[in-house]
């Protein structure tokens, strides 16, 4: 996988260099792997299932970060997957976009009732918990412990604790949520990394869980290099807006 900062060439000039870069041709353009959990999400997939792509990183909430994020995408926001002239964006999206052009690799479970069930808590978590997402933003750097937990976000983390219970039960094999790793780990990952920031007291089979999320390669790089970031985003931070 390549890494280079986003330029301001739109993705078409782009193409025919970038297909030189890797296998696939496909760019993903991310935020900072600090703060950015719906940039985590696609590229845990693109990485756990070895699929080729150049990682454009783009910084958050400088003067310029829309500008160069709108050379990419219209809706102005990260992630966005560049496959030659096409432009997904939307981390659901991007996720069912890759399910399809890599249909051969098990991005999504293999039976019919897992995946049915991982598409809806994948939709639940993409439109959902909007307090946990406000009063414990993910922050990979940080140990708040304490904070946020507020009756909204308690009432966040015990629905995302019955979704995972009922997913390791009926499917999971006390391993991933549908036994091996896929799409909707991925898509819990970031809630992973908020649980450790903010010390949220799990059971202990819940616990274990999130501990082989984080103990995965690739949210394991994810970790490392997001702890190599130097920005930071005050409004994200203690004491920020």
């Amino acid at each position: 996988m390549q890494t280079t900062e986003l330029d301001t060439a739109r993705p078409q000039a782009a193409a025919s260099s970038q297909r030189a870069l890797n296998k696939t041709g496909l760019k993903l353009v991310i935020g900072n792997k600090n703060y950015s959990s719906w940039s985590m999400r696609p590229w845990l997939v693109l990485t756990a299932f070895d699929i080729d792509f150049e990682e454009i990183r783009v910084p958050l909430d400088r003067a310029d970060t829309a500008a160069r994020i709108a050379a990419y995408s219209a809706a102005g926001r990260v992630p966005v997957l560049i496959d030659g002239n096409l432009a997904v964006w939307d981390s659901l999206a991007i996720c069912e976009y890759l399910a399809e052009q890599f249909a051969a690799r098990p991005l999504w479970p293999q039976d019919t009732a897992a995946r049915a069930m991982a598409r809806s808590i994948c939709a639940e978590m993409h439109a959902g918990f909007p307090d946990l997402r406000s009063q414990m933003s993910m922050n990979i750097h940080a140990s708040l412990p304490g904070r946020g937990h507020t009756p909204g976000a308690q009432a966040d983390i015990g629905r995302i604790c019955e979704i995972w219970e009922t997913c390791l039960a009926n499917f999971g094999h006390r391993q991933f949520l549908f036994g091996d790793f896929s799409i909707a780990d991925a898509f819990y990952a970031p809630v992973v990394m908020r649980f450790r920031t903010y010390a949220v007291s799990l059971a202990p089979a819940l616990q274990g869980y999130a501990d082989r999320v984080a103990a995965h390669p690739a949210v394991a790089r994810w970790i490392r290099e997001s702890l190599a970031e130097t920005e930071v985003i005050p409004k994200y931070e203690p004491g920020g807006d």
